[in-house]
């Protein structure tokens, strides 16, 4: 009996573990997801780390909530990870289409859908933008108006949506949020348009810039995979779905202080 006590523990933390790992990957799922024996995941990276952006450590490595989410899918498949770190989704999105690429978190909208293989959406965040200090700007009306200079990511969902809704600004695409926050810094821009949980972290790289109330648009950030993968596609679909509901989105958010982002819905597709 005093074995079985000692034993029963033991067999709850197995099987919970056992729980926590979905269907073994077949070979159709390991040729597209990791067609070279490892799983090439791809990454962006900005001064602070957000739900969808990385940070550097010292050593130079990535981490942050999109790091952790690629191990745990790599573990699921049973494949190293190896990480490809880009300074912007744009590269990231042609990193895919080339196949450098296997799989990414990032922001879609109907451009990437054309080009990429698009999961469930992991994250639903907000639109909006860092304000200089001095700028005329108090609402996200003020922003198009004839002077007023925004700037962007290059290739990015963002970029796309400000250039499509705004008539009097100058749009100025950069290649990474460092150099959009040097424009701040130098007065050579007036907004900077990003996700507010991305820009939250950055307001005190700009001494009195603040971000404004309210939002130009939702955005959605998914699981992505190039096109044409339909077993890698539907493996990450139900690994997503599942880290959703086990809590593993959950953990990461809040692992890396993201505590107050919530989780997507079940449903968003």
């Amino acid at each position: 009996m005093k074995l079985l006590r000692f034993l029963t523990p033991l067999m709850v933390i197995a099987v919970a573990g056992c729980a926590a790992v979905g269907p073994a990957p077949d070979a159709a799922v390991l040729t597209d997801l990791a067609p070279t024996g490892k799983l090439r995941f791809g990454v962006a990276f900005a001064p602070e780390p957000s739900t969808f952006f990385v940070a550097k450590g010292a050593d130079g490595q990535p981490s942050g909530v999109a790091v952790d989410l690629a191990r745990d899918l790599g573990r699921q498949l049973g494949r190293p990870v190896e990480f490809l770190v880009a300074p912007n989704s744009g590269q990231l999105t042609d990193a895919l289409v080339s196949g450098k690429v296997d799989a990414a978190l990032m922001p879609v909208d109907a451009e990437r859908r054309k080009k990429l293989g698009i999961g469930p959406i992991y994250f639903i965040g907000e639109n909006t933008y860092l304000v200089r200090p001095g700028a005329n700007i108090r609402t996200i009306a003020d922003v198009d108006q004839a002077g007023m200079r925004v700037v962007g990511i290059a290739n990015t969902t963002t970029i796309r949506a400000v250039g499509a809704m705004l008539k009097n600004t100058k749009i100025t695409p950069v290649p990474s949020v460092d150099e959009a926050l040097g424009l701040l810094r130098a007065g050579q821009a007036d907004a900077f348009a990003l996700t507010r949980d991305t820009l939250a972290p950055l307001v005190a790289s700009v001494p009195g810039s603040r971000i404004l109330d309210g939002a130009f648009r939702k955005i959605d950030f998914a699981v992505v995979l190039p096109k044409d993968k339909p077993q890698g596609l539907a493996y990450a679909t139900q690994w997503m779905n599942d880290a959703k509901a086990n809590g593993t989105v959950r953990k990461a958010f809040d692992a890396h202080g993201f505590k107050s982002a919530a989780v997507a819905p079940a449903d968003a597709r």
